[in-house]
């Protein structure tokens, strides 16, 4: 899933995703780390930083806009 996840941000720029316990988290490129020797993304969101593991990712999806 790490690999997905990173593959699909650099592509989307982008990328919602969900963790076991049901907190979502909003990736930007501009915000987002990949630490590959340990598969955890940082995600820093101003006042705090979030550490994610890539296991424990359920689900993730791109915003779409309706035309």
């Amino acid at each position: 899933m790490y690999n997905n996840i990173k593959q699909t941000l650099q592509k989307t720029g982008e990328l919602m995703v969900k963790v076991s316990d049901g907190q979502t988290f909003e990736l930007h490129l501009h915000n987002t780390k990949f630490h590959d020797e340990t598969n955890l993304i940082e995600l820093d969101a101003g006042a705090e930083t979030y550490w994610i593991n890539a296991e424990e990712v359920v689900y993730m999806w791109i915003h779409r806009v309706k035309e």
